[in-house]
């Protein structure tokens, strides 16, 4: 992916769901104008869940999700299945795709009771219009389908027919409030000047910031703030160089500690990650899992979970140095378990703490339902930042950038 492209995580994911050849990969095909997904007559082509950043006018950047078959059989189709199901929890719109020469079937139903539940915005596509024999053929089977006349569109692949209508209408589905979402930039006035603290991170590509550094700098460009960026071996002379107090500090949780030690006291602090945990789900819940790490126990599992894979370092932040500030912290003798990418638990209960990323990889939707499977099971979940400032005992402090914007 370029620099210049929207990073996945802000884009719109439109989930394409539905049985086996009823057209799916055909239909992203048909929207994008390109041979993105692989066309077979043969049942079962897509056999895992495969992700596409695109644009699509008159949307702009989205990230398609073509999902293996609904009617997958045996053993390995219903782990199939099970994948489709859980791409739901990071779908911003679902696309439930039937064939309308066959019509609904139970399958088609189970998935589109689940989409309601969640509250996903959807629509549901009857593909092959090509396929039936006239208008008034179609007419009847909208008829005895008996689908309220918003929810659905019948469109063909094969020929185009309706795929220019099936785009406004995907647009028209785009949840409201995404603009409103922001990493800093309701925190600043312009010309404010923000001090921007980056140890060079042995897990980033060599020449480049990792992503919620390169995200939060563009944010406050946007407010027409003034972005000094360092190392915490400079800041101490940044600092002075400066001429006057920044308006906020913003470190690298791995140097939380050393900075809080540099930056003046009437100077607020904060870190990345808590200010994605405010950006991608709620913040106060993070902080008060955060609290919880005084009462962890001898023989406790902690679940330390990541939203991207990359090649772990021999001083990595998740496996190497978090578990080691917490047993150093509490006192305890801990266990850990670690998941990365897509990989999030499913049962929960033998943990008695999560500590997750800041998530910059995940999608507001995917974050938030990971906290949500937290708390309805009645486990504390905190991120890197946010522990890490509890730890050091500087937690308060990072709070207080954001006064009532919390």
């Amino acid at each position: 992916m370029s620099l210049n492209n929207t990073p996945a995580a802000e884009r719109v994911h439109i989930g394409i769901f539905g049985r086996r050849n009823a057209g799916k990969s055909s239909l992203i095909n048909a929207l994008t104008g390109q041979d993105l997904a692989i066309v077979s007559e043969k049942k079962g082509t897509t056999t895992d869940p495969v992700l596409k950043a695109m644009e699509l006018l008159p949307l702009g950047p989205v990230v398609m999700i073509d999902t293996p078959g609904l009617d997958d059989e045996g053993e390995l189709g219903k782990l199939r299945v099970q994948k489709a199901y859980q791409i739901l929890n990071k779908t911003d719109i679902a696309l439930l795709v039937v064939d309308g020469s066959a019509g609904m079937i139970e399958d088609d139903t189970k998935i589109l009771e689940r989409i309601k539940a969640k509250k996903i915005p959807y629509l549901v596509v009857f593909n092959k219009s090509d396929l039936i024999p006239s208008q008034k053929t179609i007419e009847e089977k909208i008829t005895a389908l008996n689908v309220d006349g918003e929810d659905f569109l019948w469109v063909s692949a094969f020929n185009k027919a309706q795929i220019h209508e099936l785009r406004e209408r995907i647009a028209r589905l785009v949840p409201s409030g995404e603009s409103d979402r922001h990493i800093v930039r309701d925190l600043v006035s312009p010309l404010d000047f923000v001090v921007l603290v980056v140890p060079i991170d042995k897990a980033a590509p060599k020449g480049r910031l990792i992503l919620p550094q390169q995200q939060t700098i563009r944010d406050l460009l946007d407010a027409g703030a003034v972005s000094v960026v360092t190392r915490e071996t400079e800041l101490e002379d940044t600092l002075k160089k400066l001429g006057k107090a920044p308006t906020f500090v913003i470190t690298d949780s791995q140097a939380f500690k050393t900075v809080a030690q540099i930056v003046p006291e009437d100077v607020p602090l904060t870190s990345f990650s808590i200010l994605f945990a405010r950006y991608k789900g709620n913040l106060e819940l993070l902080v008060n899992g955060a609290k919880s790490i005084e009462s962890l126990e001898d023989g406790d599992t902690v679940l330390i979970s990541e939203g991207c894979t990359h090649h772990r370092q021999c001083d990595d932040i998740g496996t190497v140095k978090l578990p080691n500030w917490l047993k150093k912290f509490t006192g305890k003798e801990l266990n850990f378990a670690f998941t990365s990418g897509t990989e999030f638990p499913l049962e929960l209960d033998e943990y008695r703490l999560i500590i997750h990323c800041g998530g910059c990889t995940l999608n507001e939707r995917e974050m938030k339902y990971r906290m949500k499977c937290a708390e309805d099971t009645g486990i504390p979940m905190t991120n890197y930042g946010t522990a890490i400032a509890y730890m050091n005992g500087i937690l308060k402090r990072s709070l207080e950038v954001f006064k009532t914007a919390l």
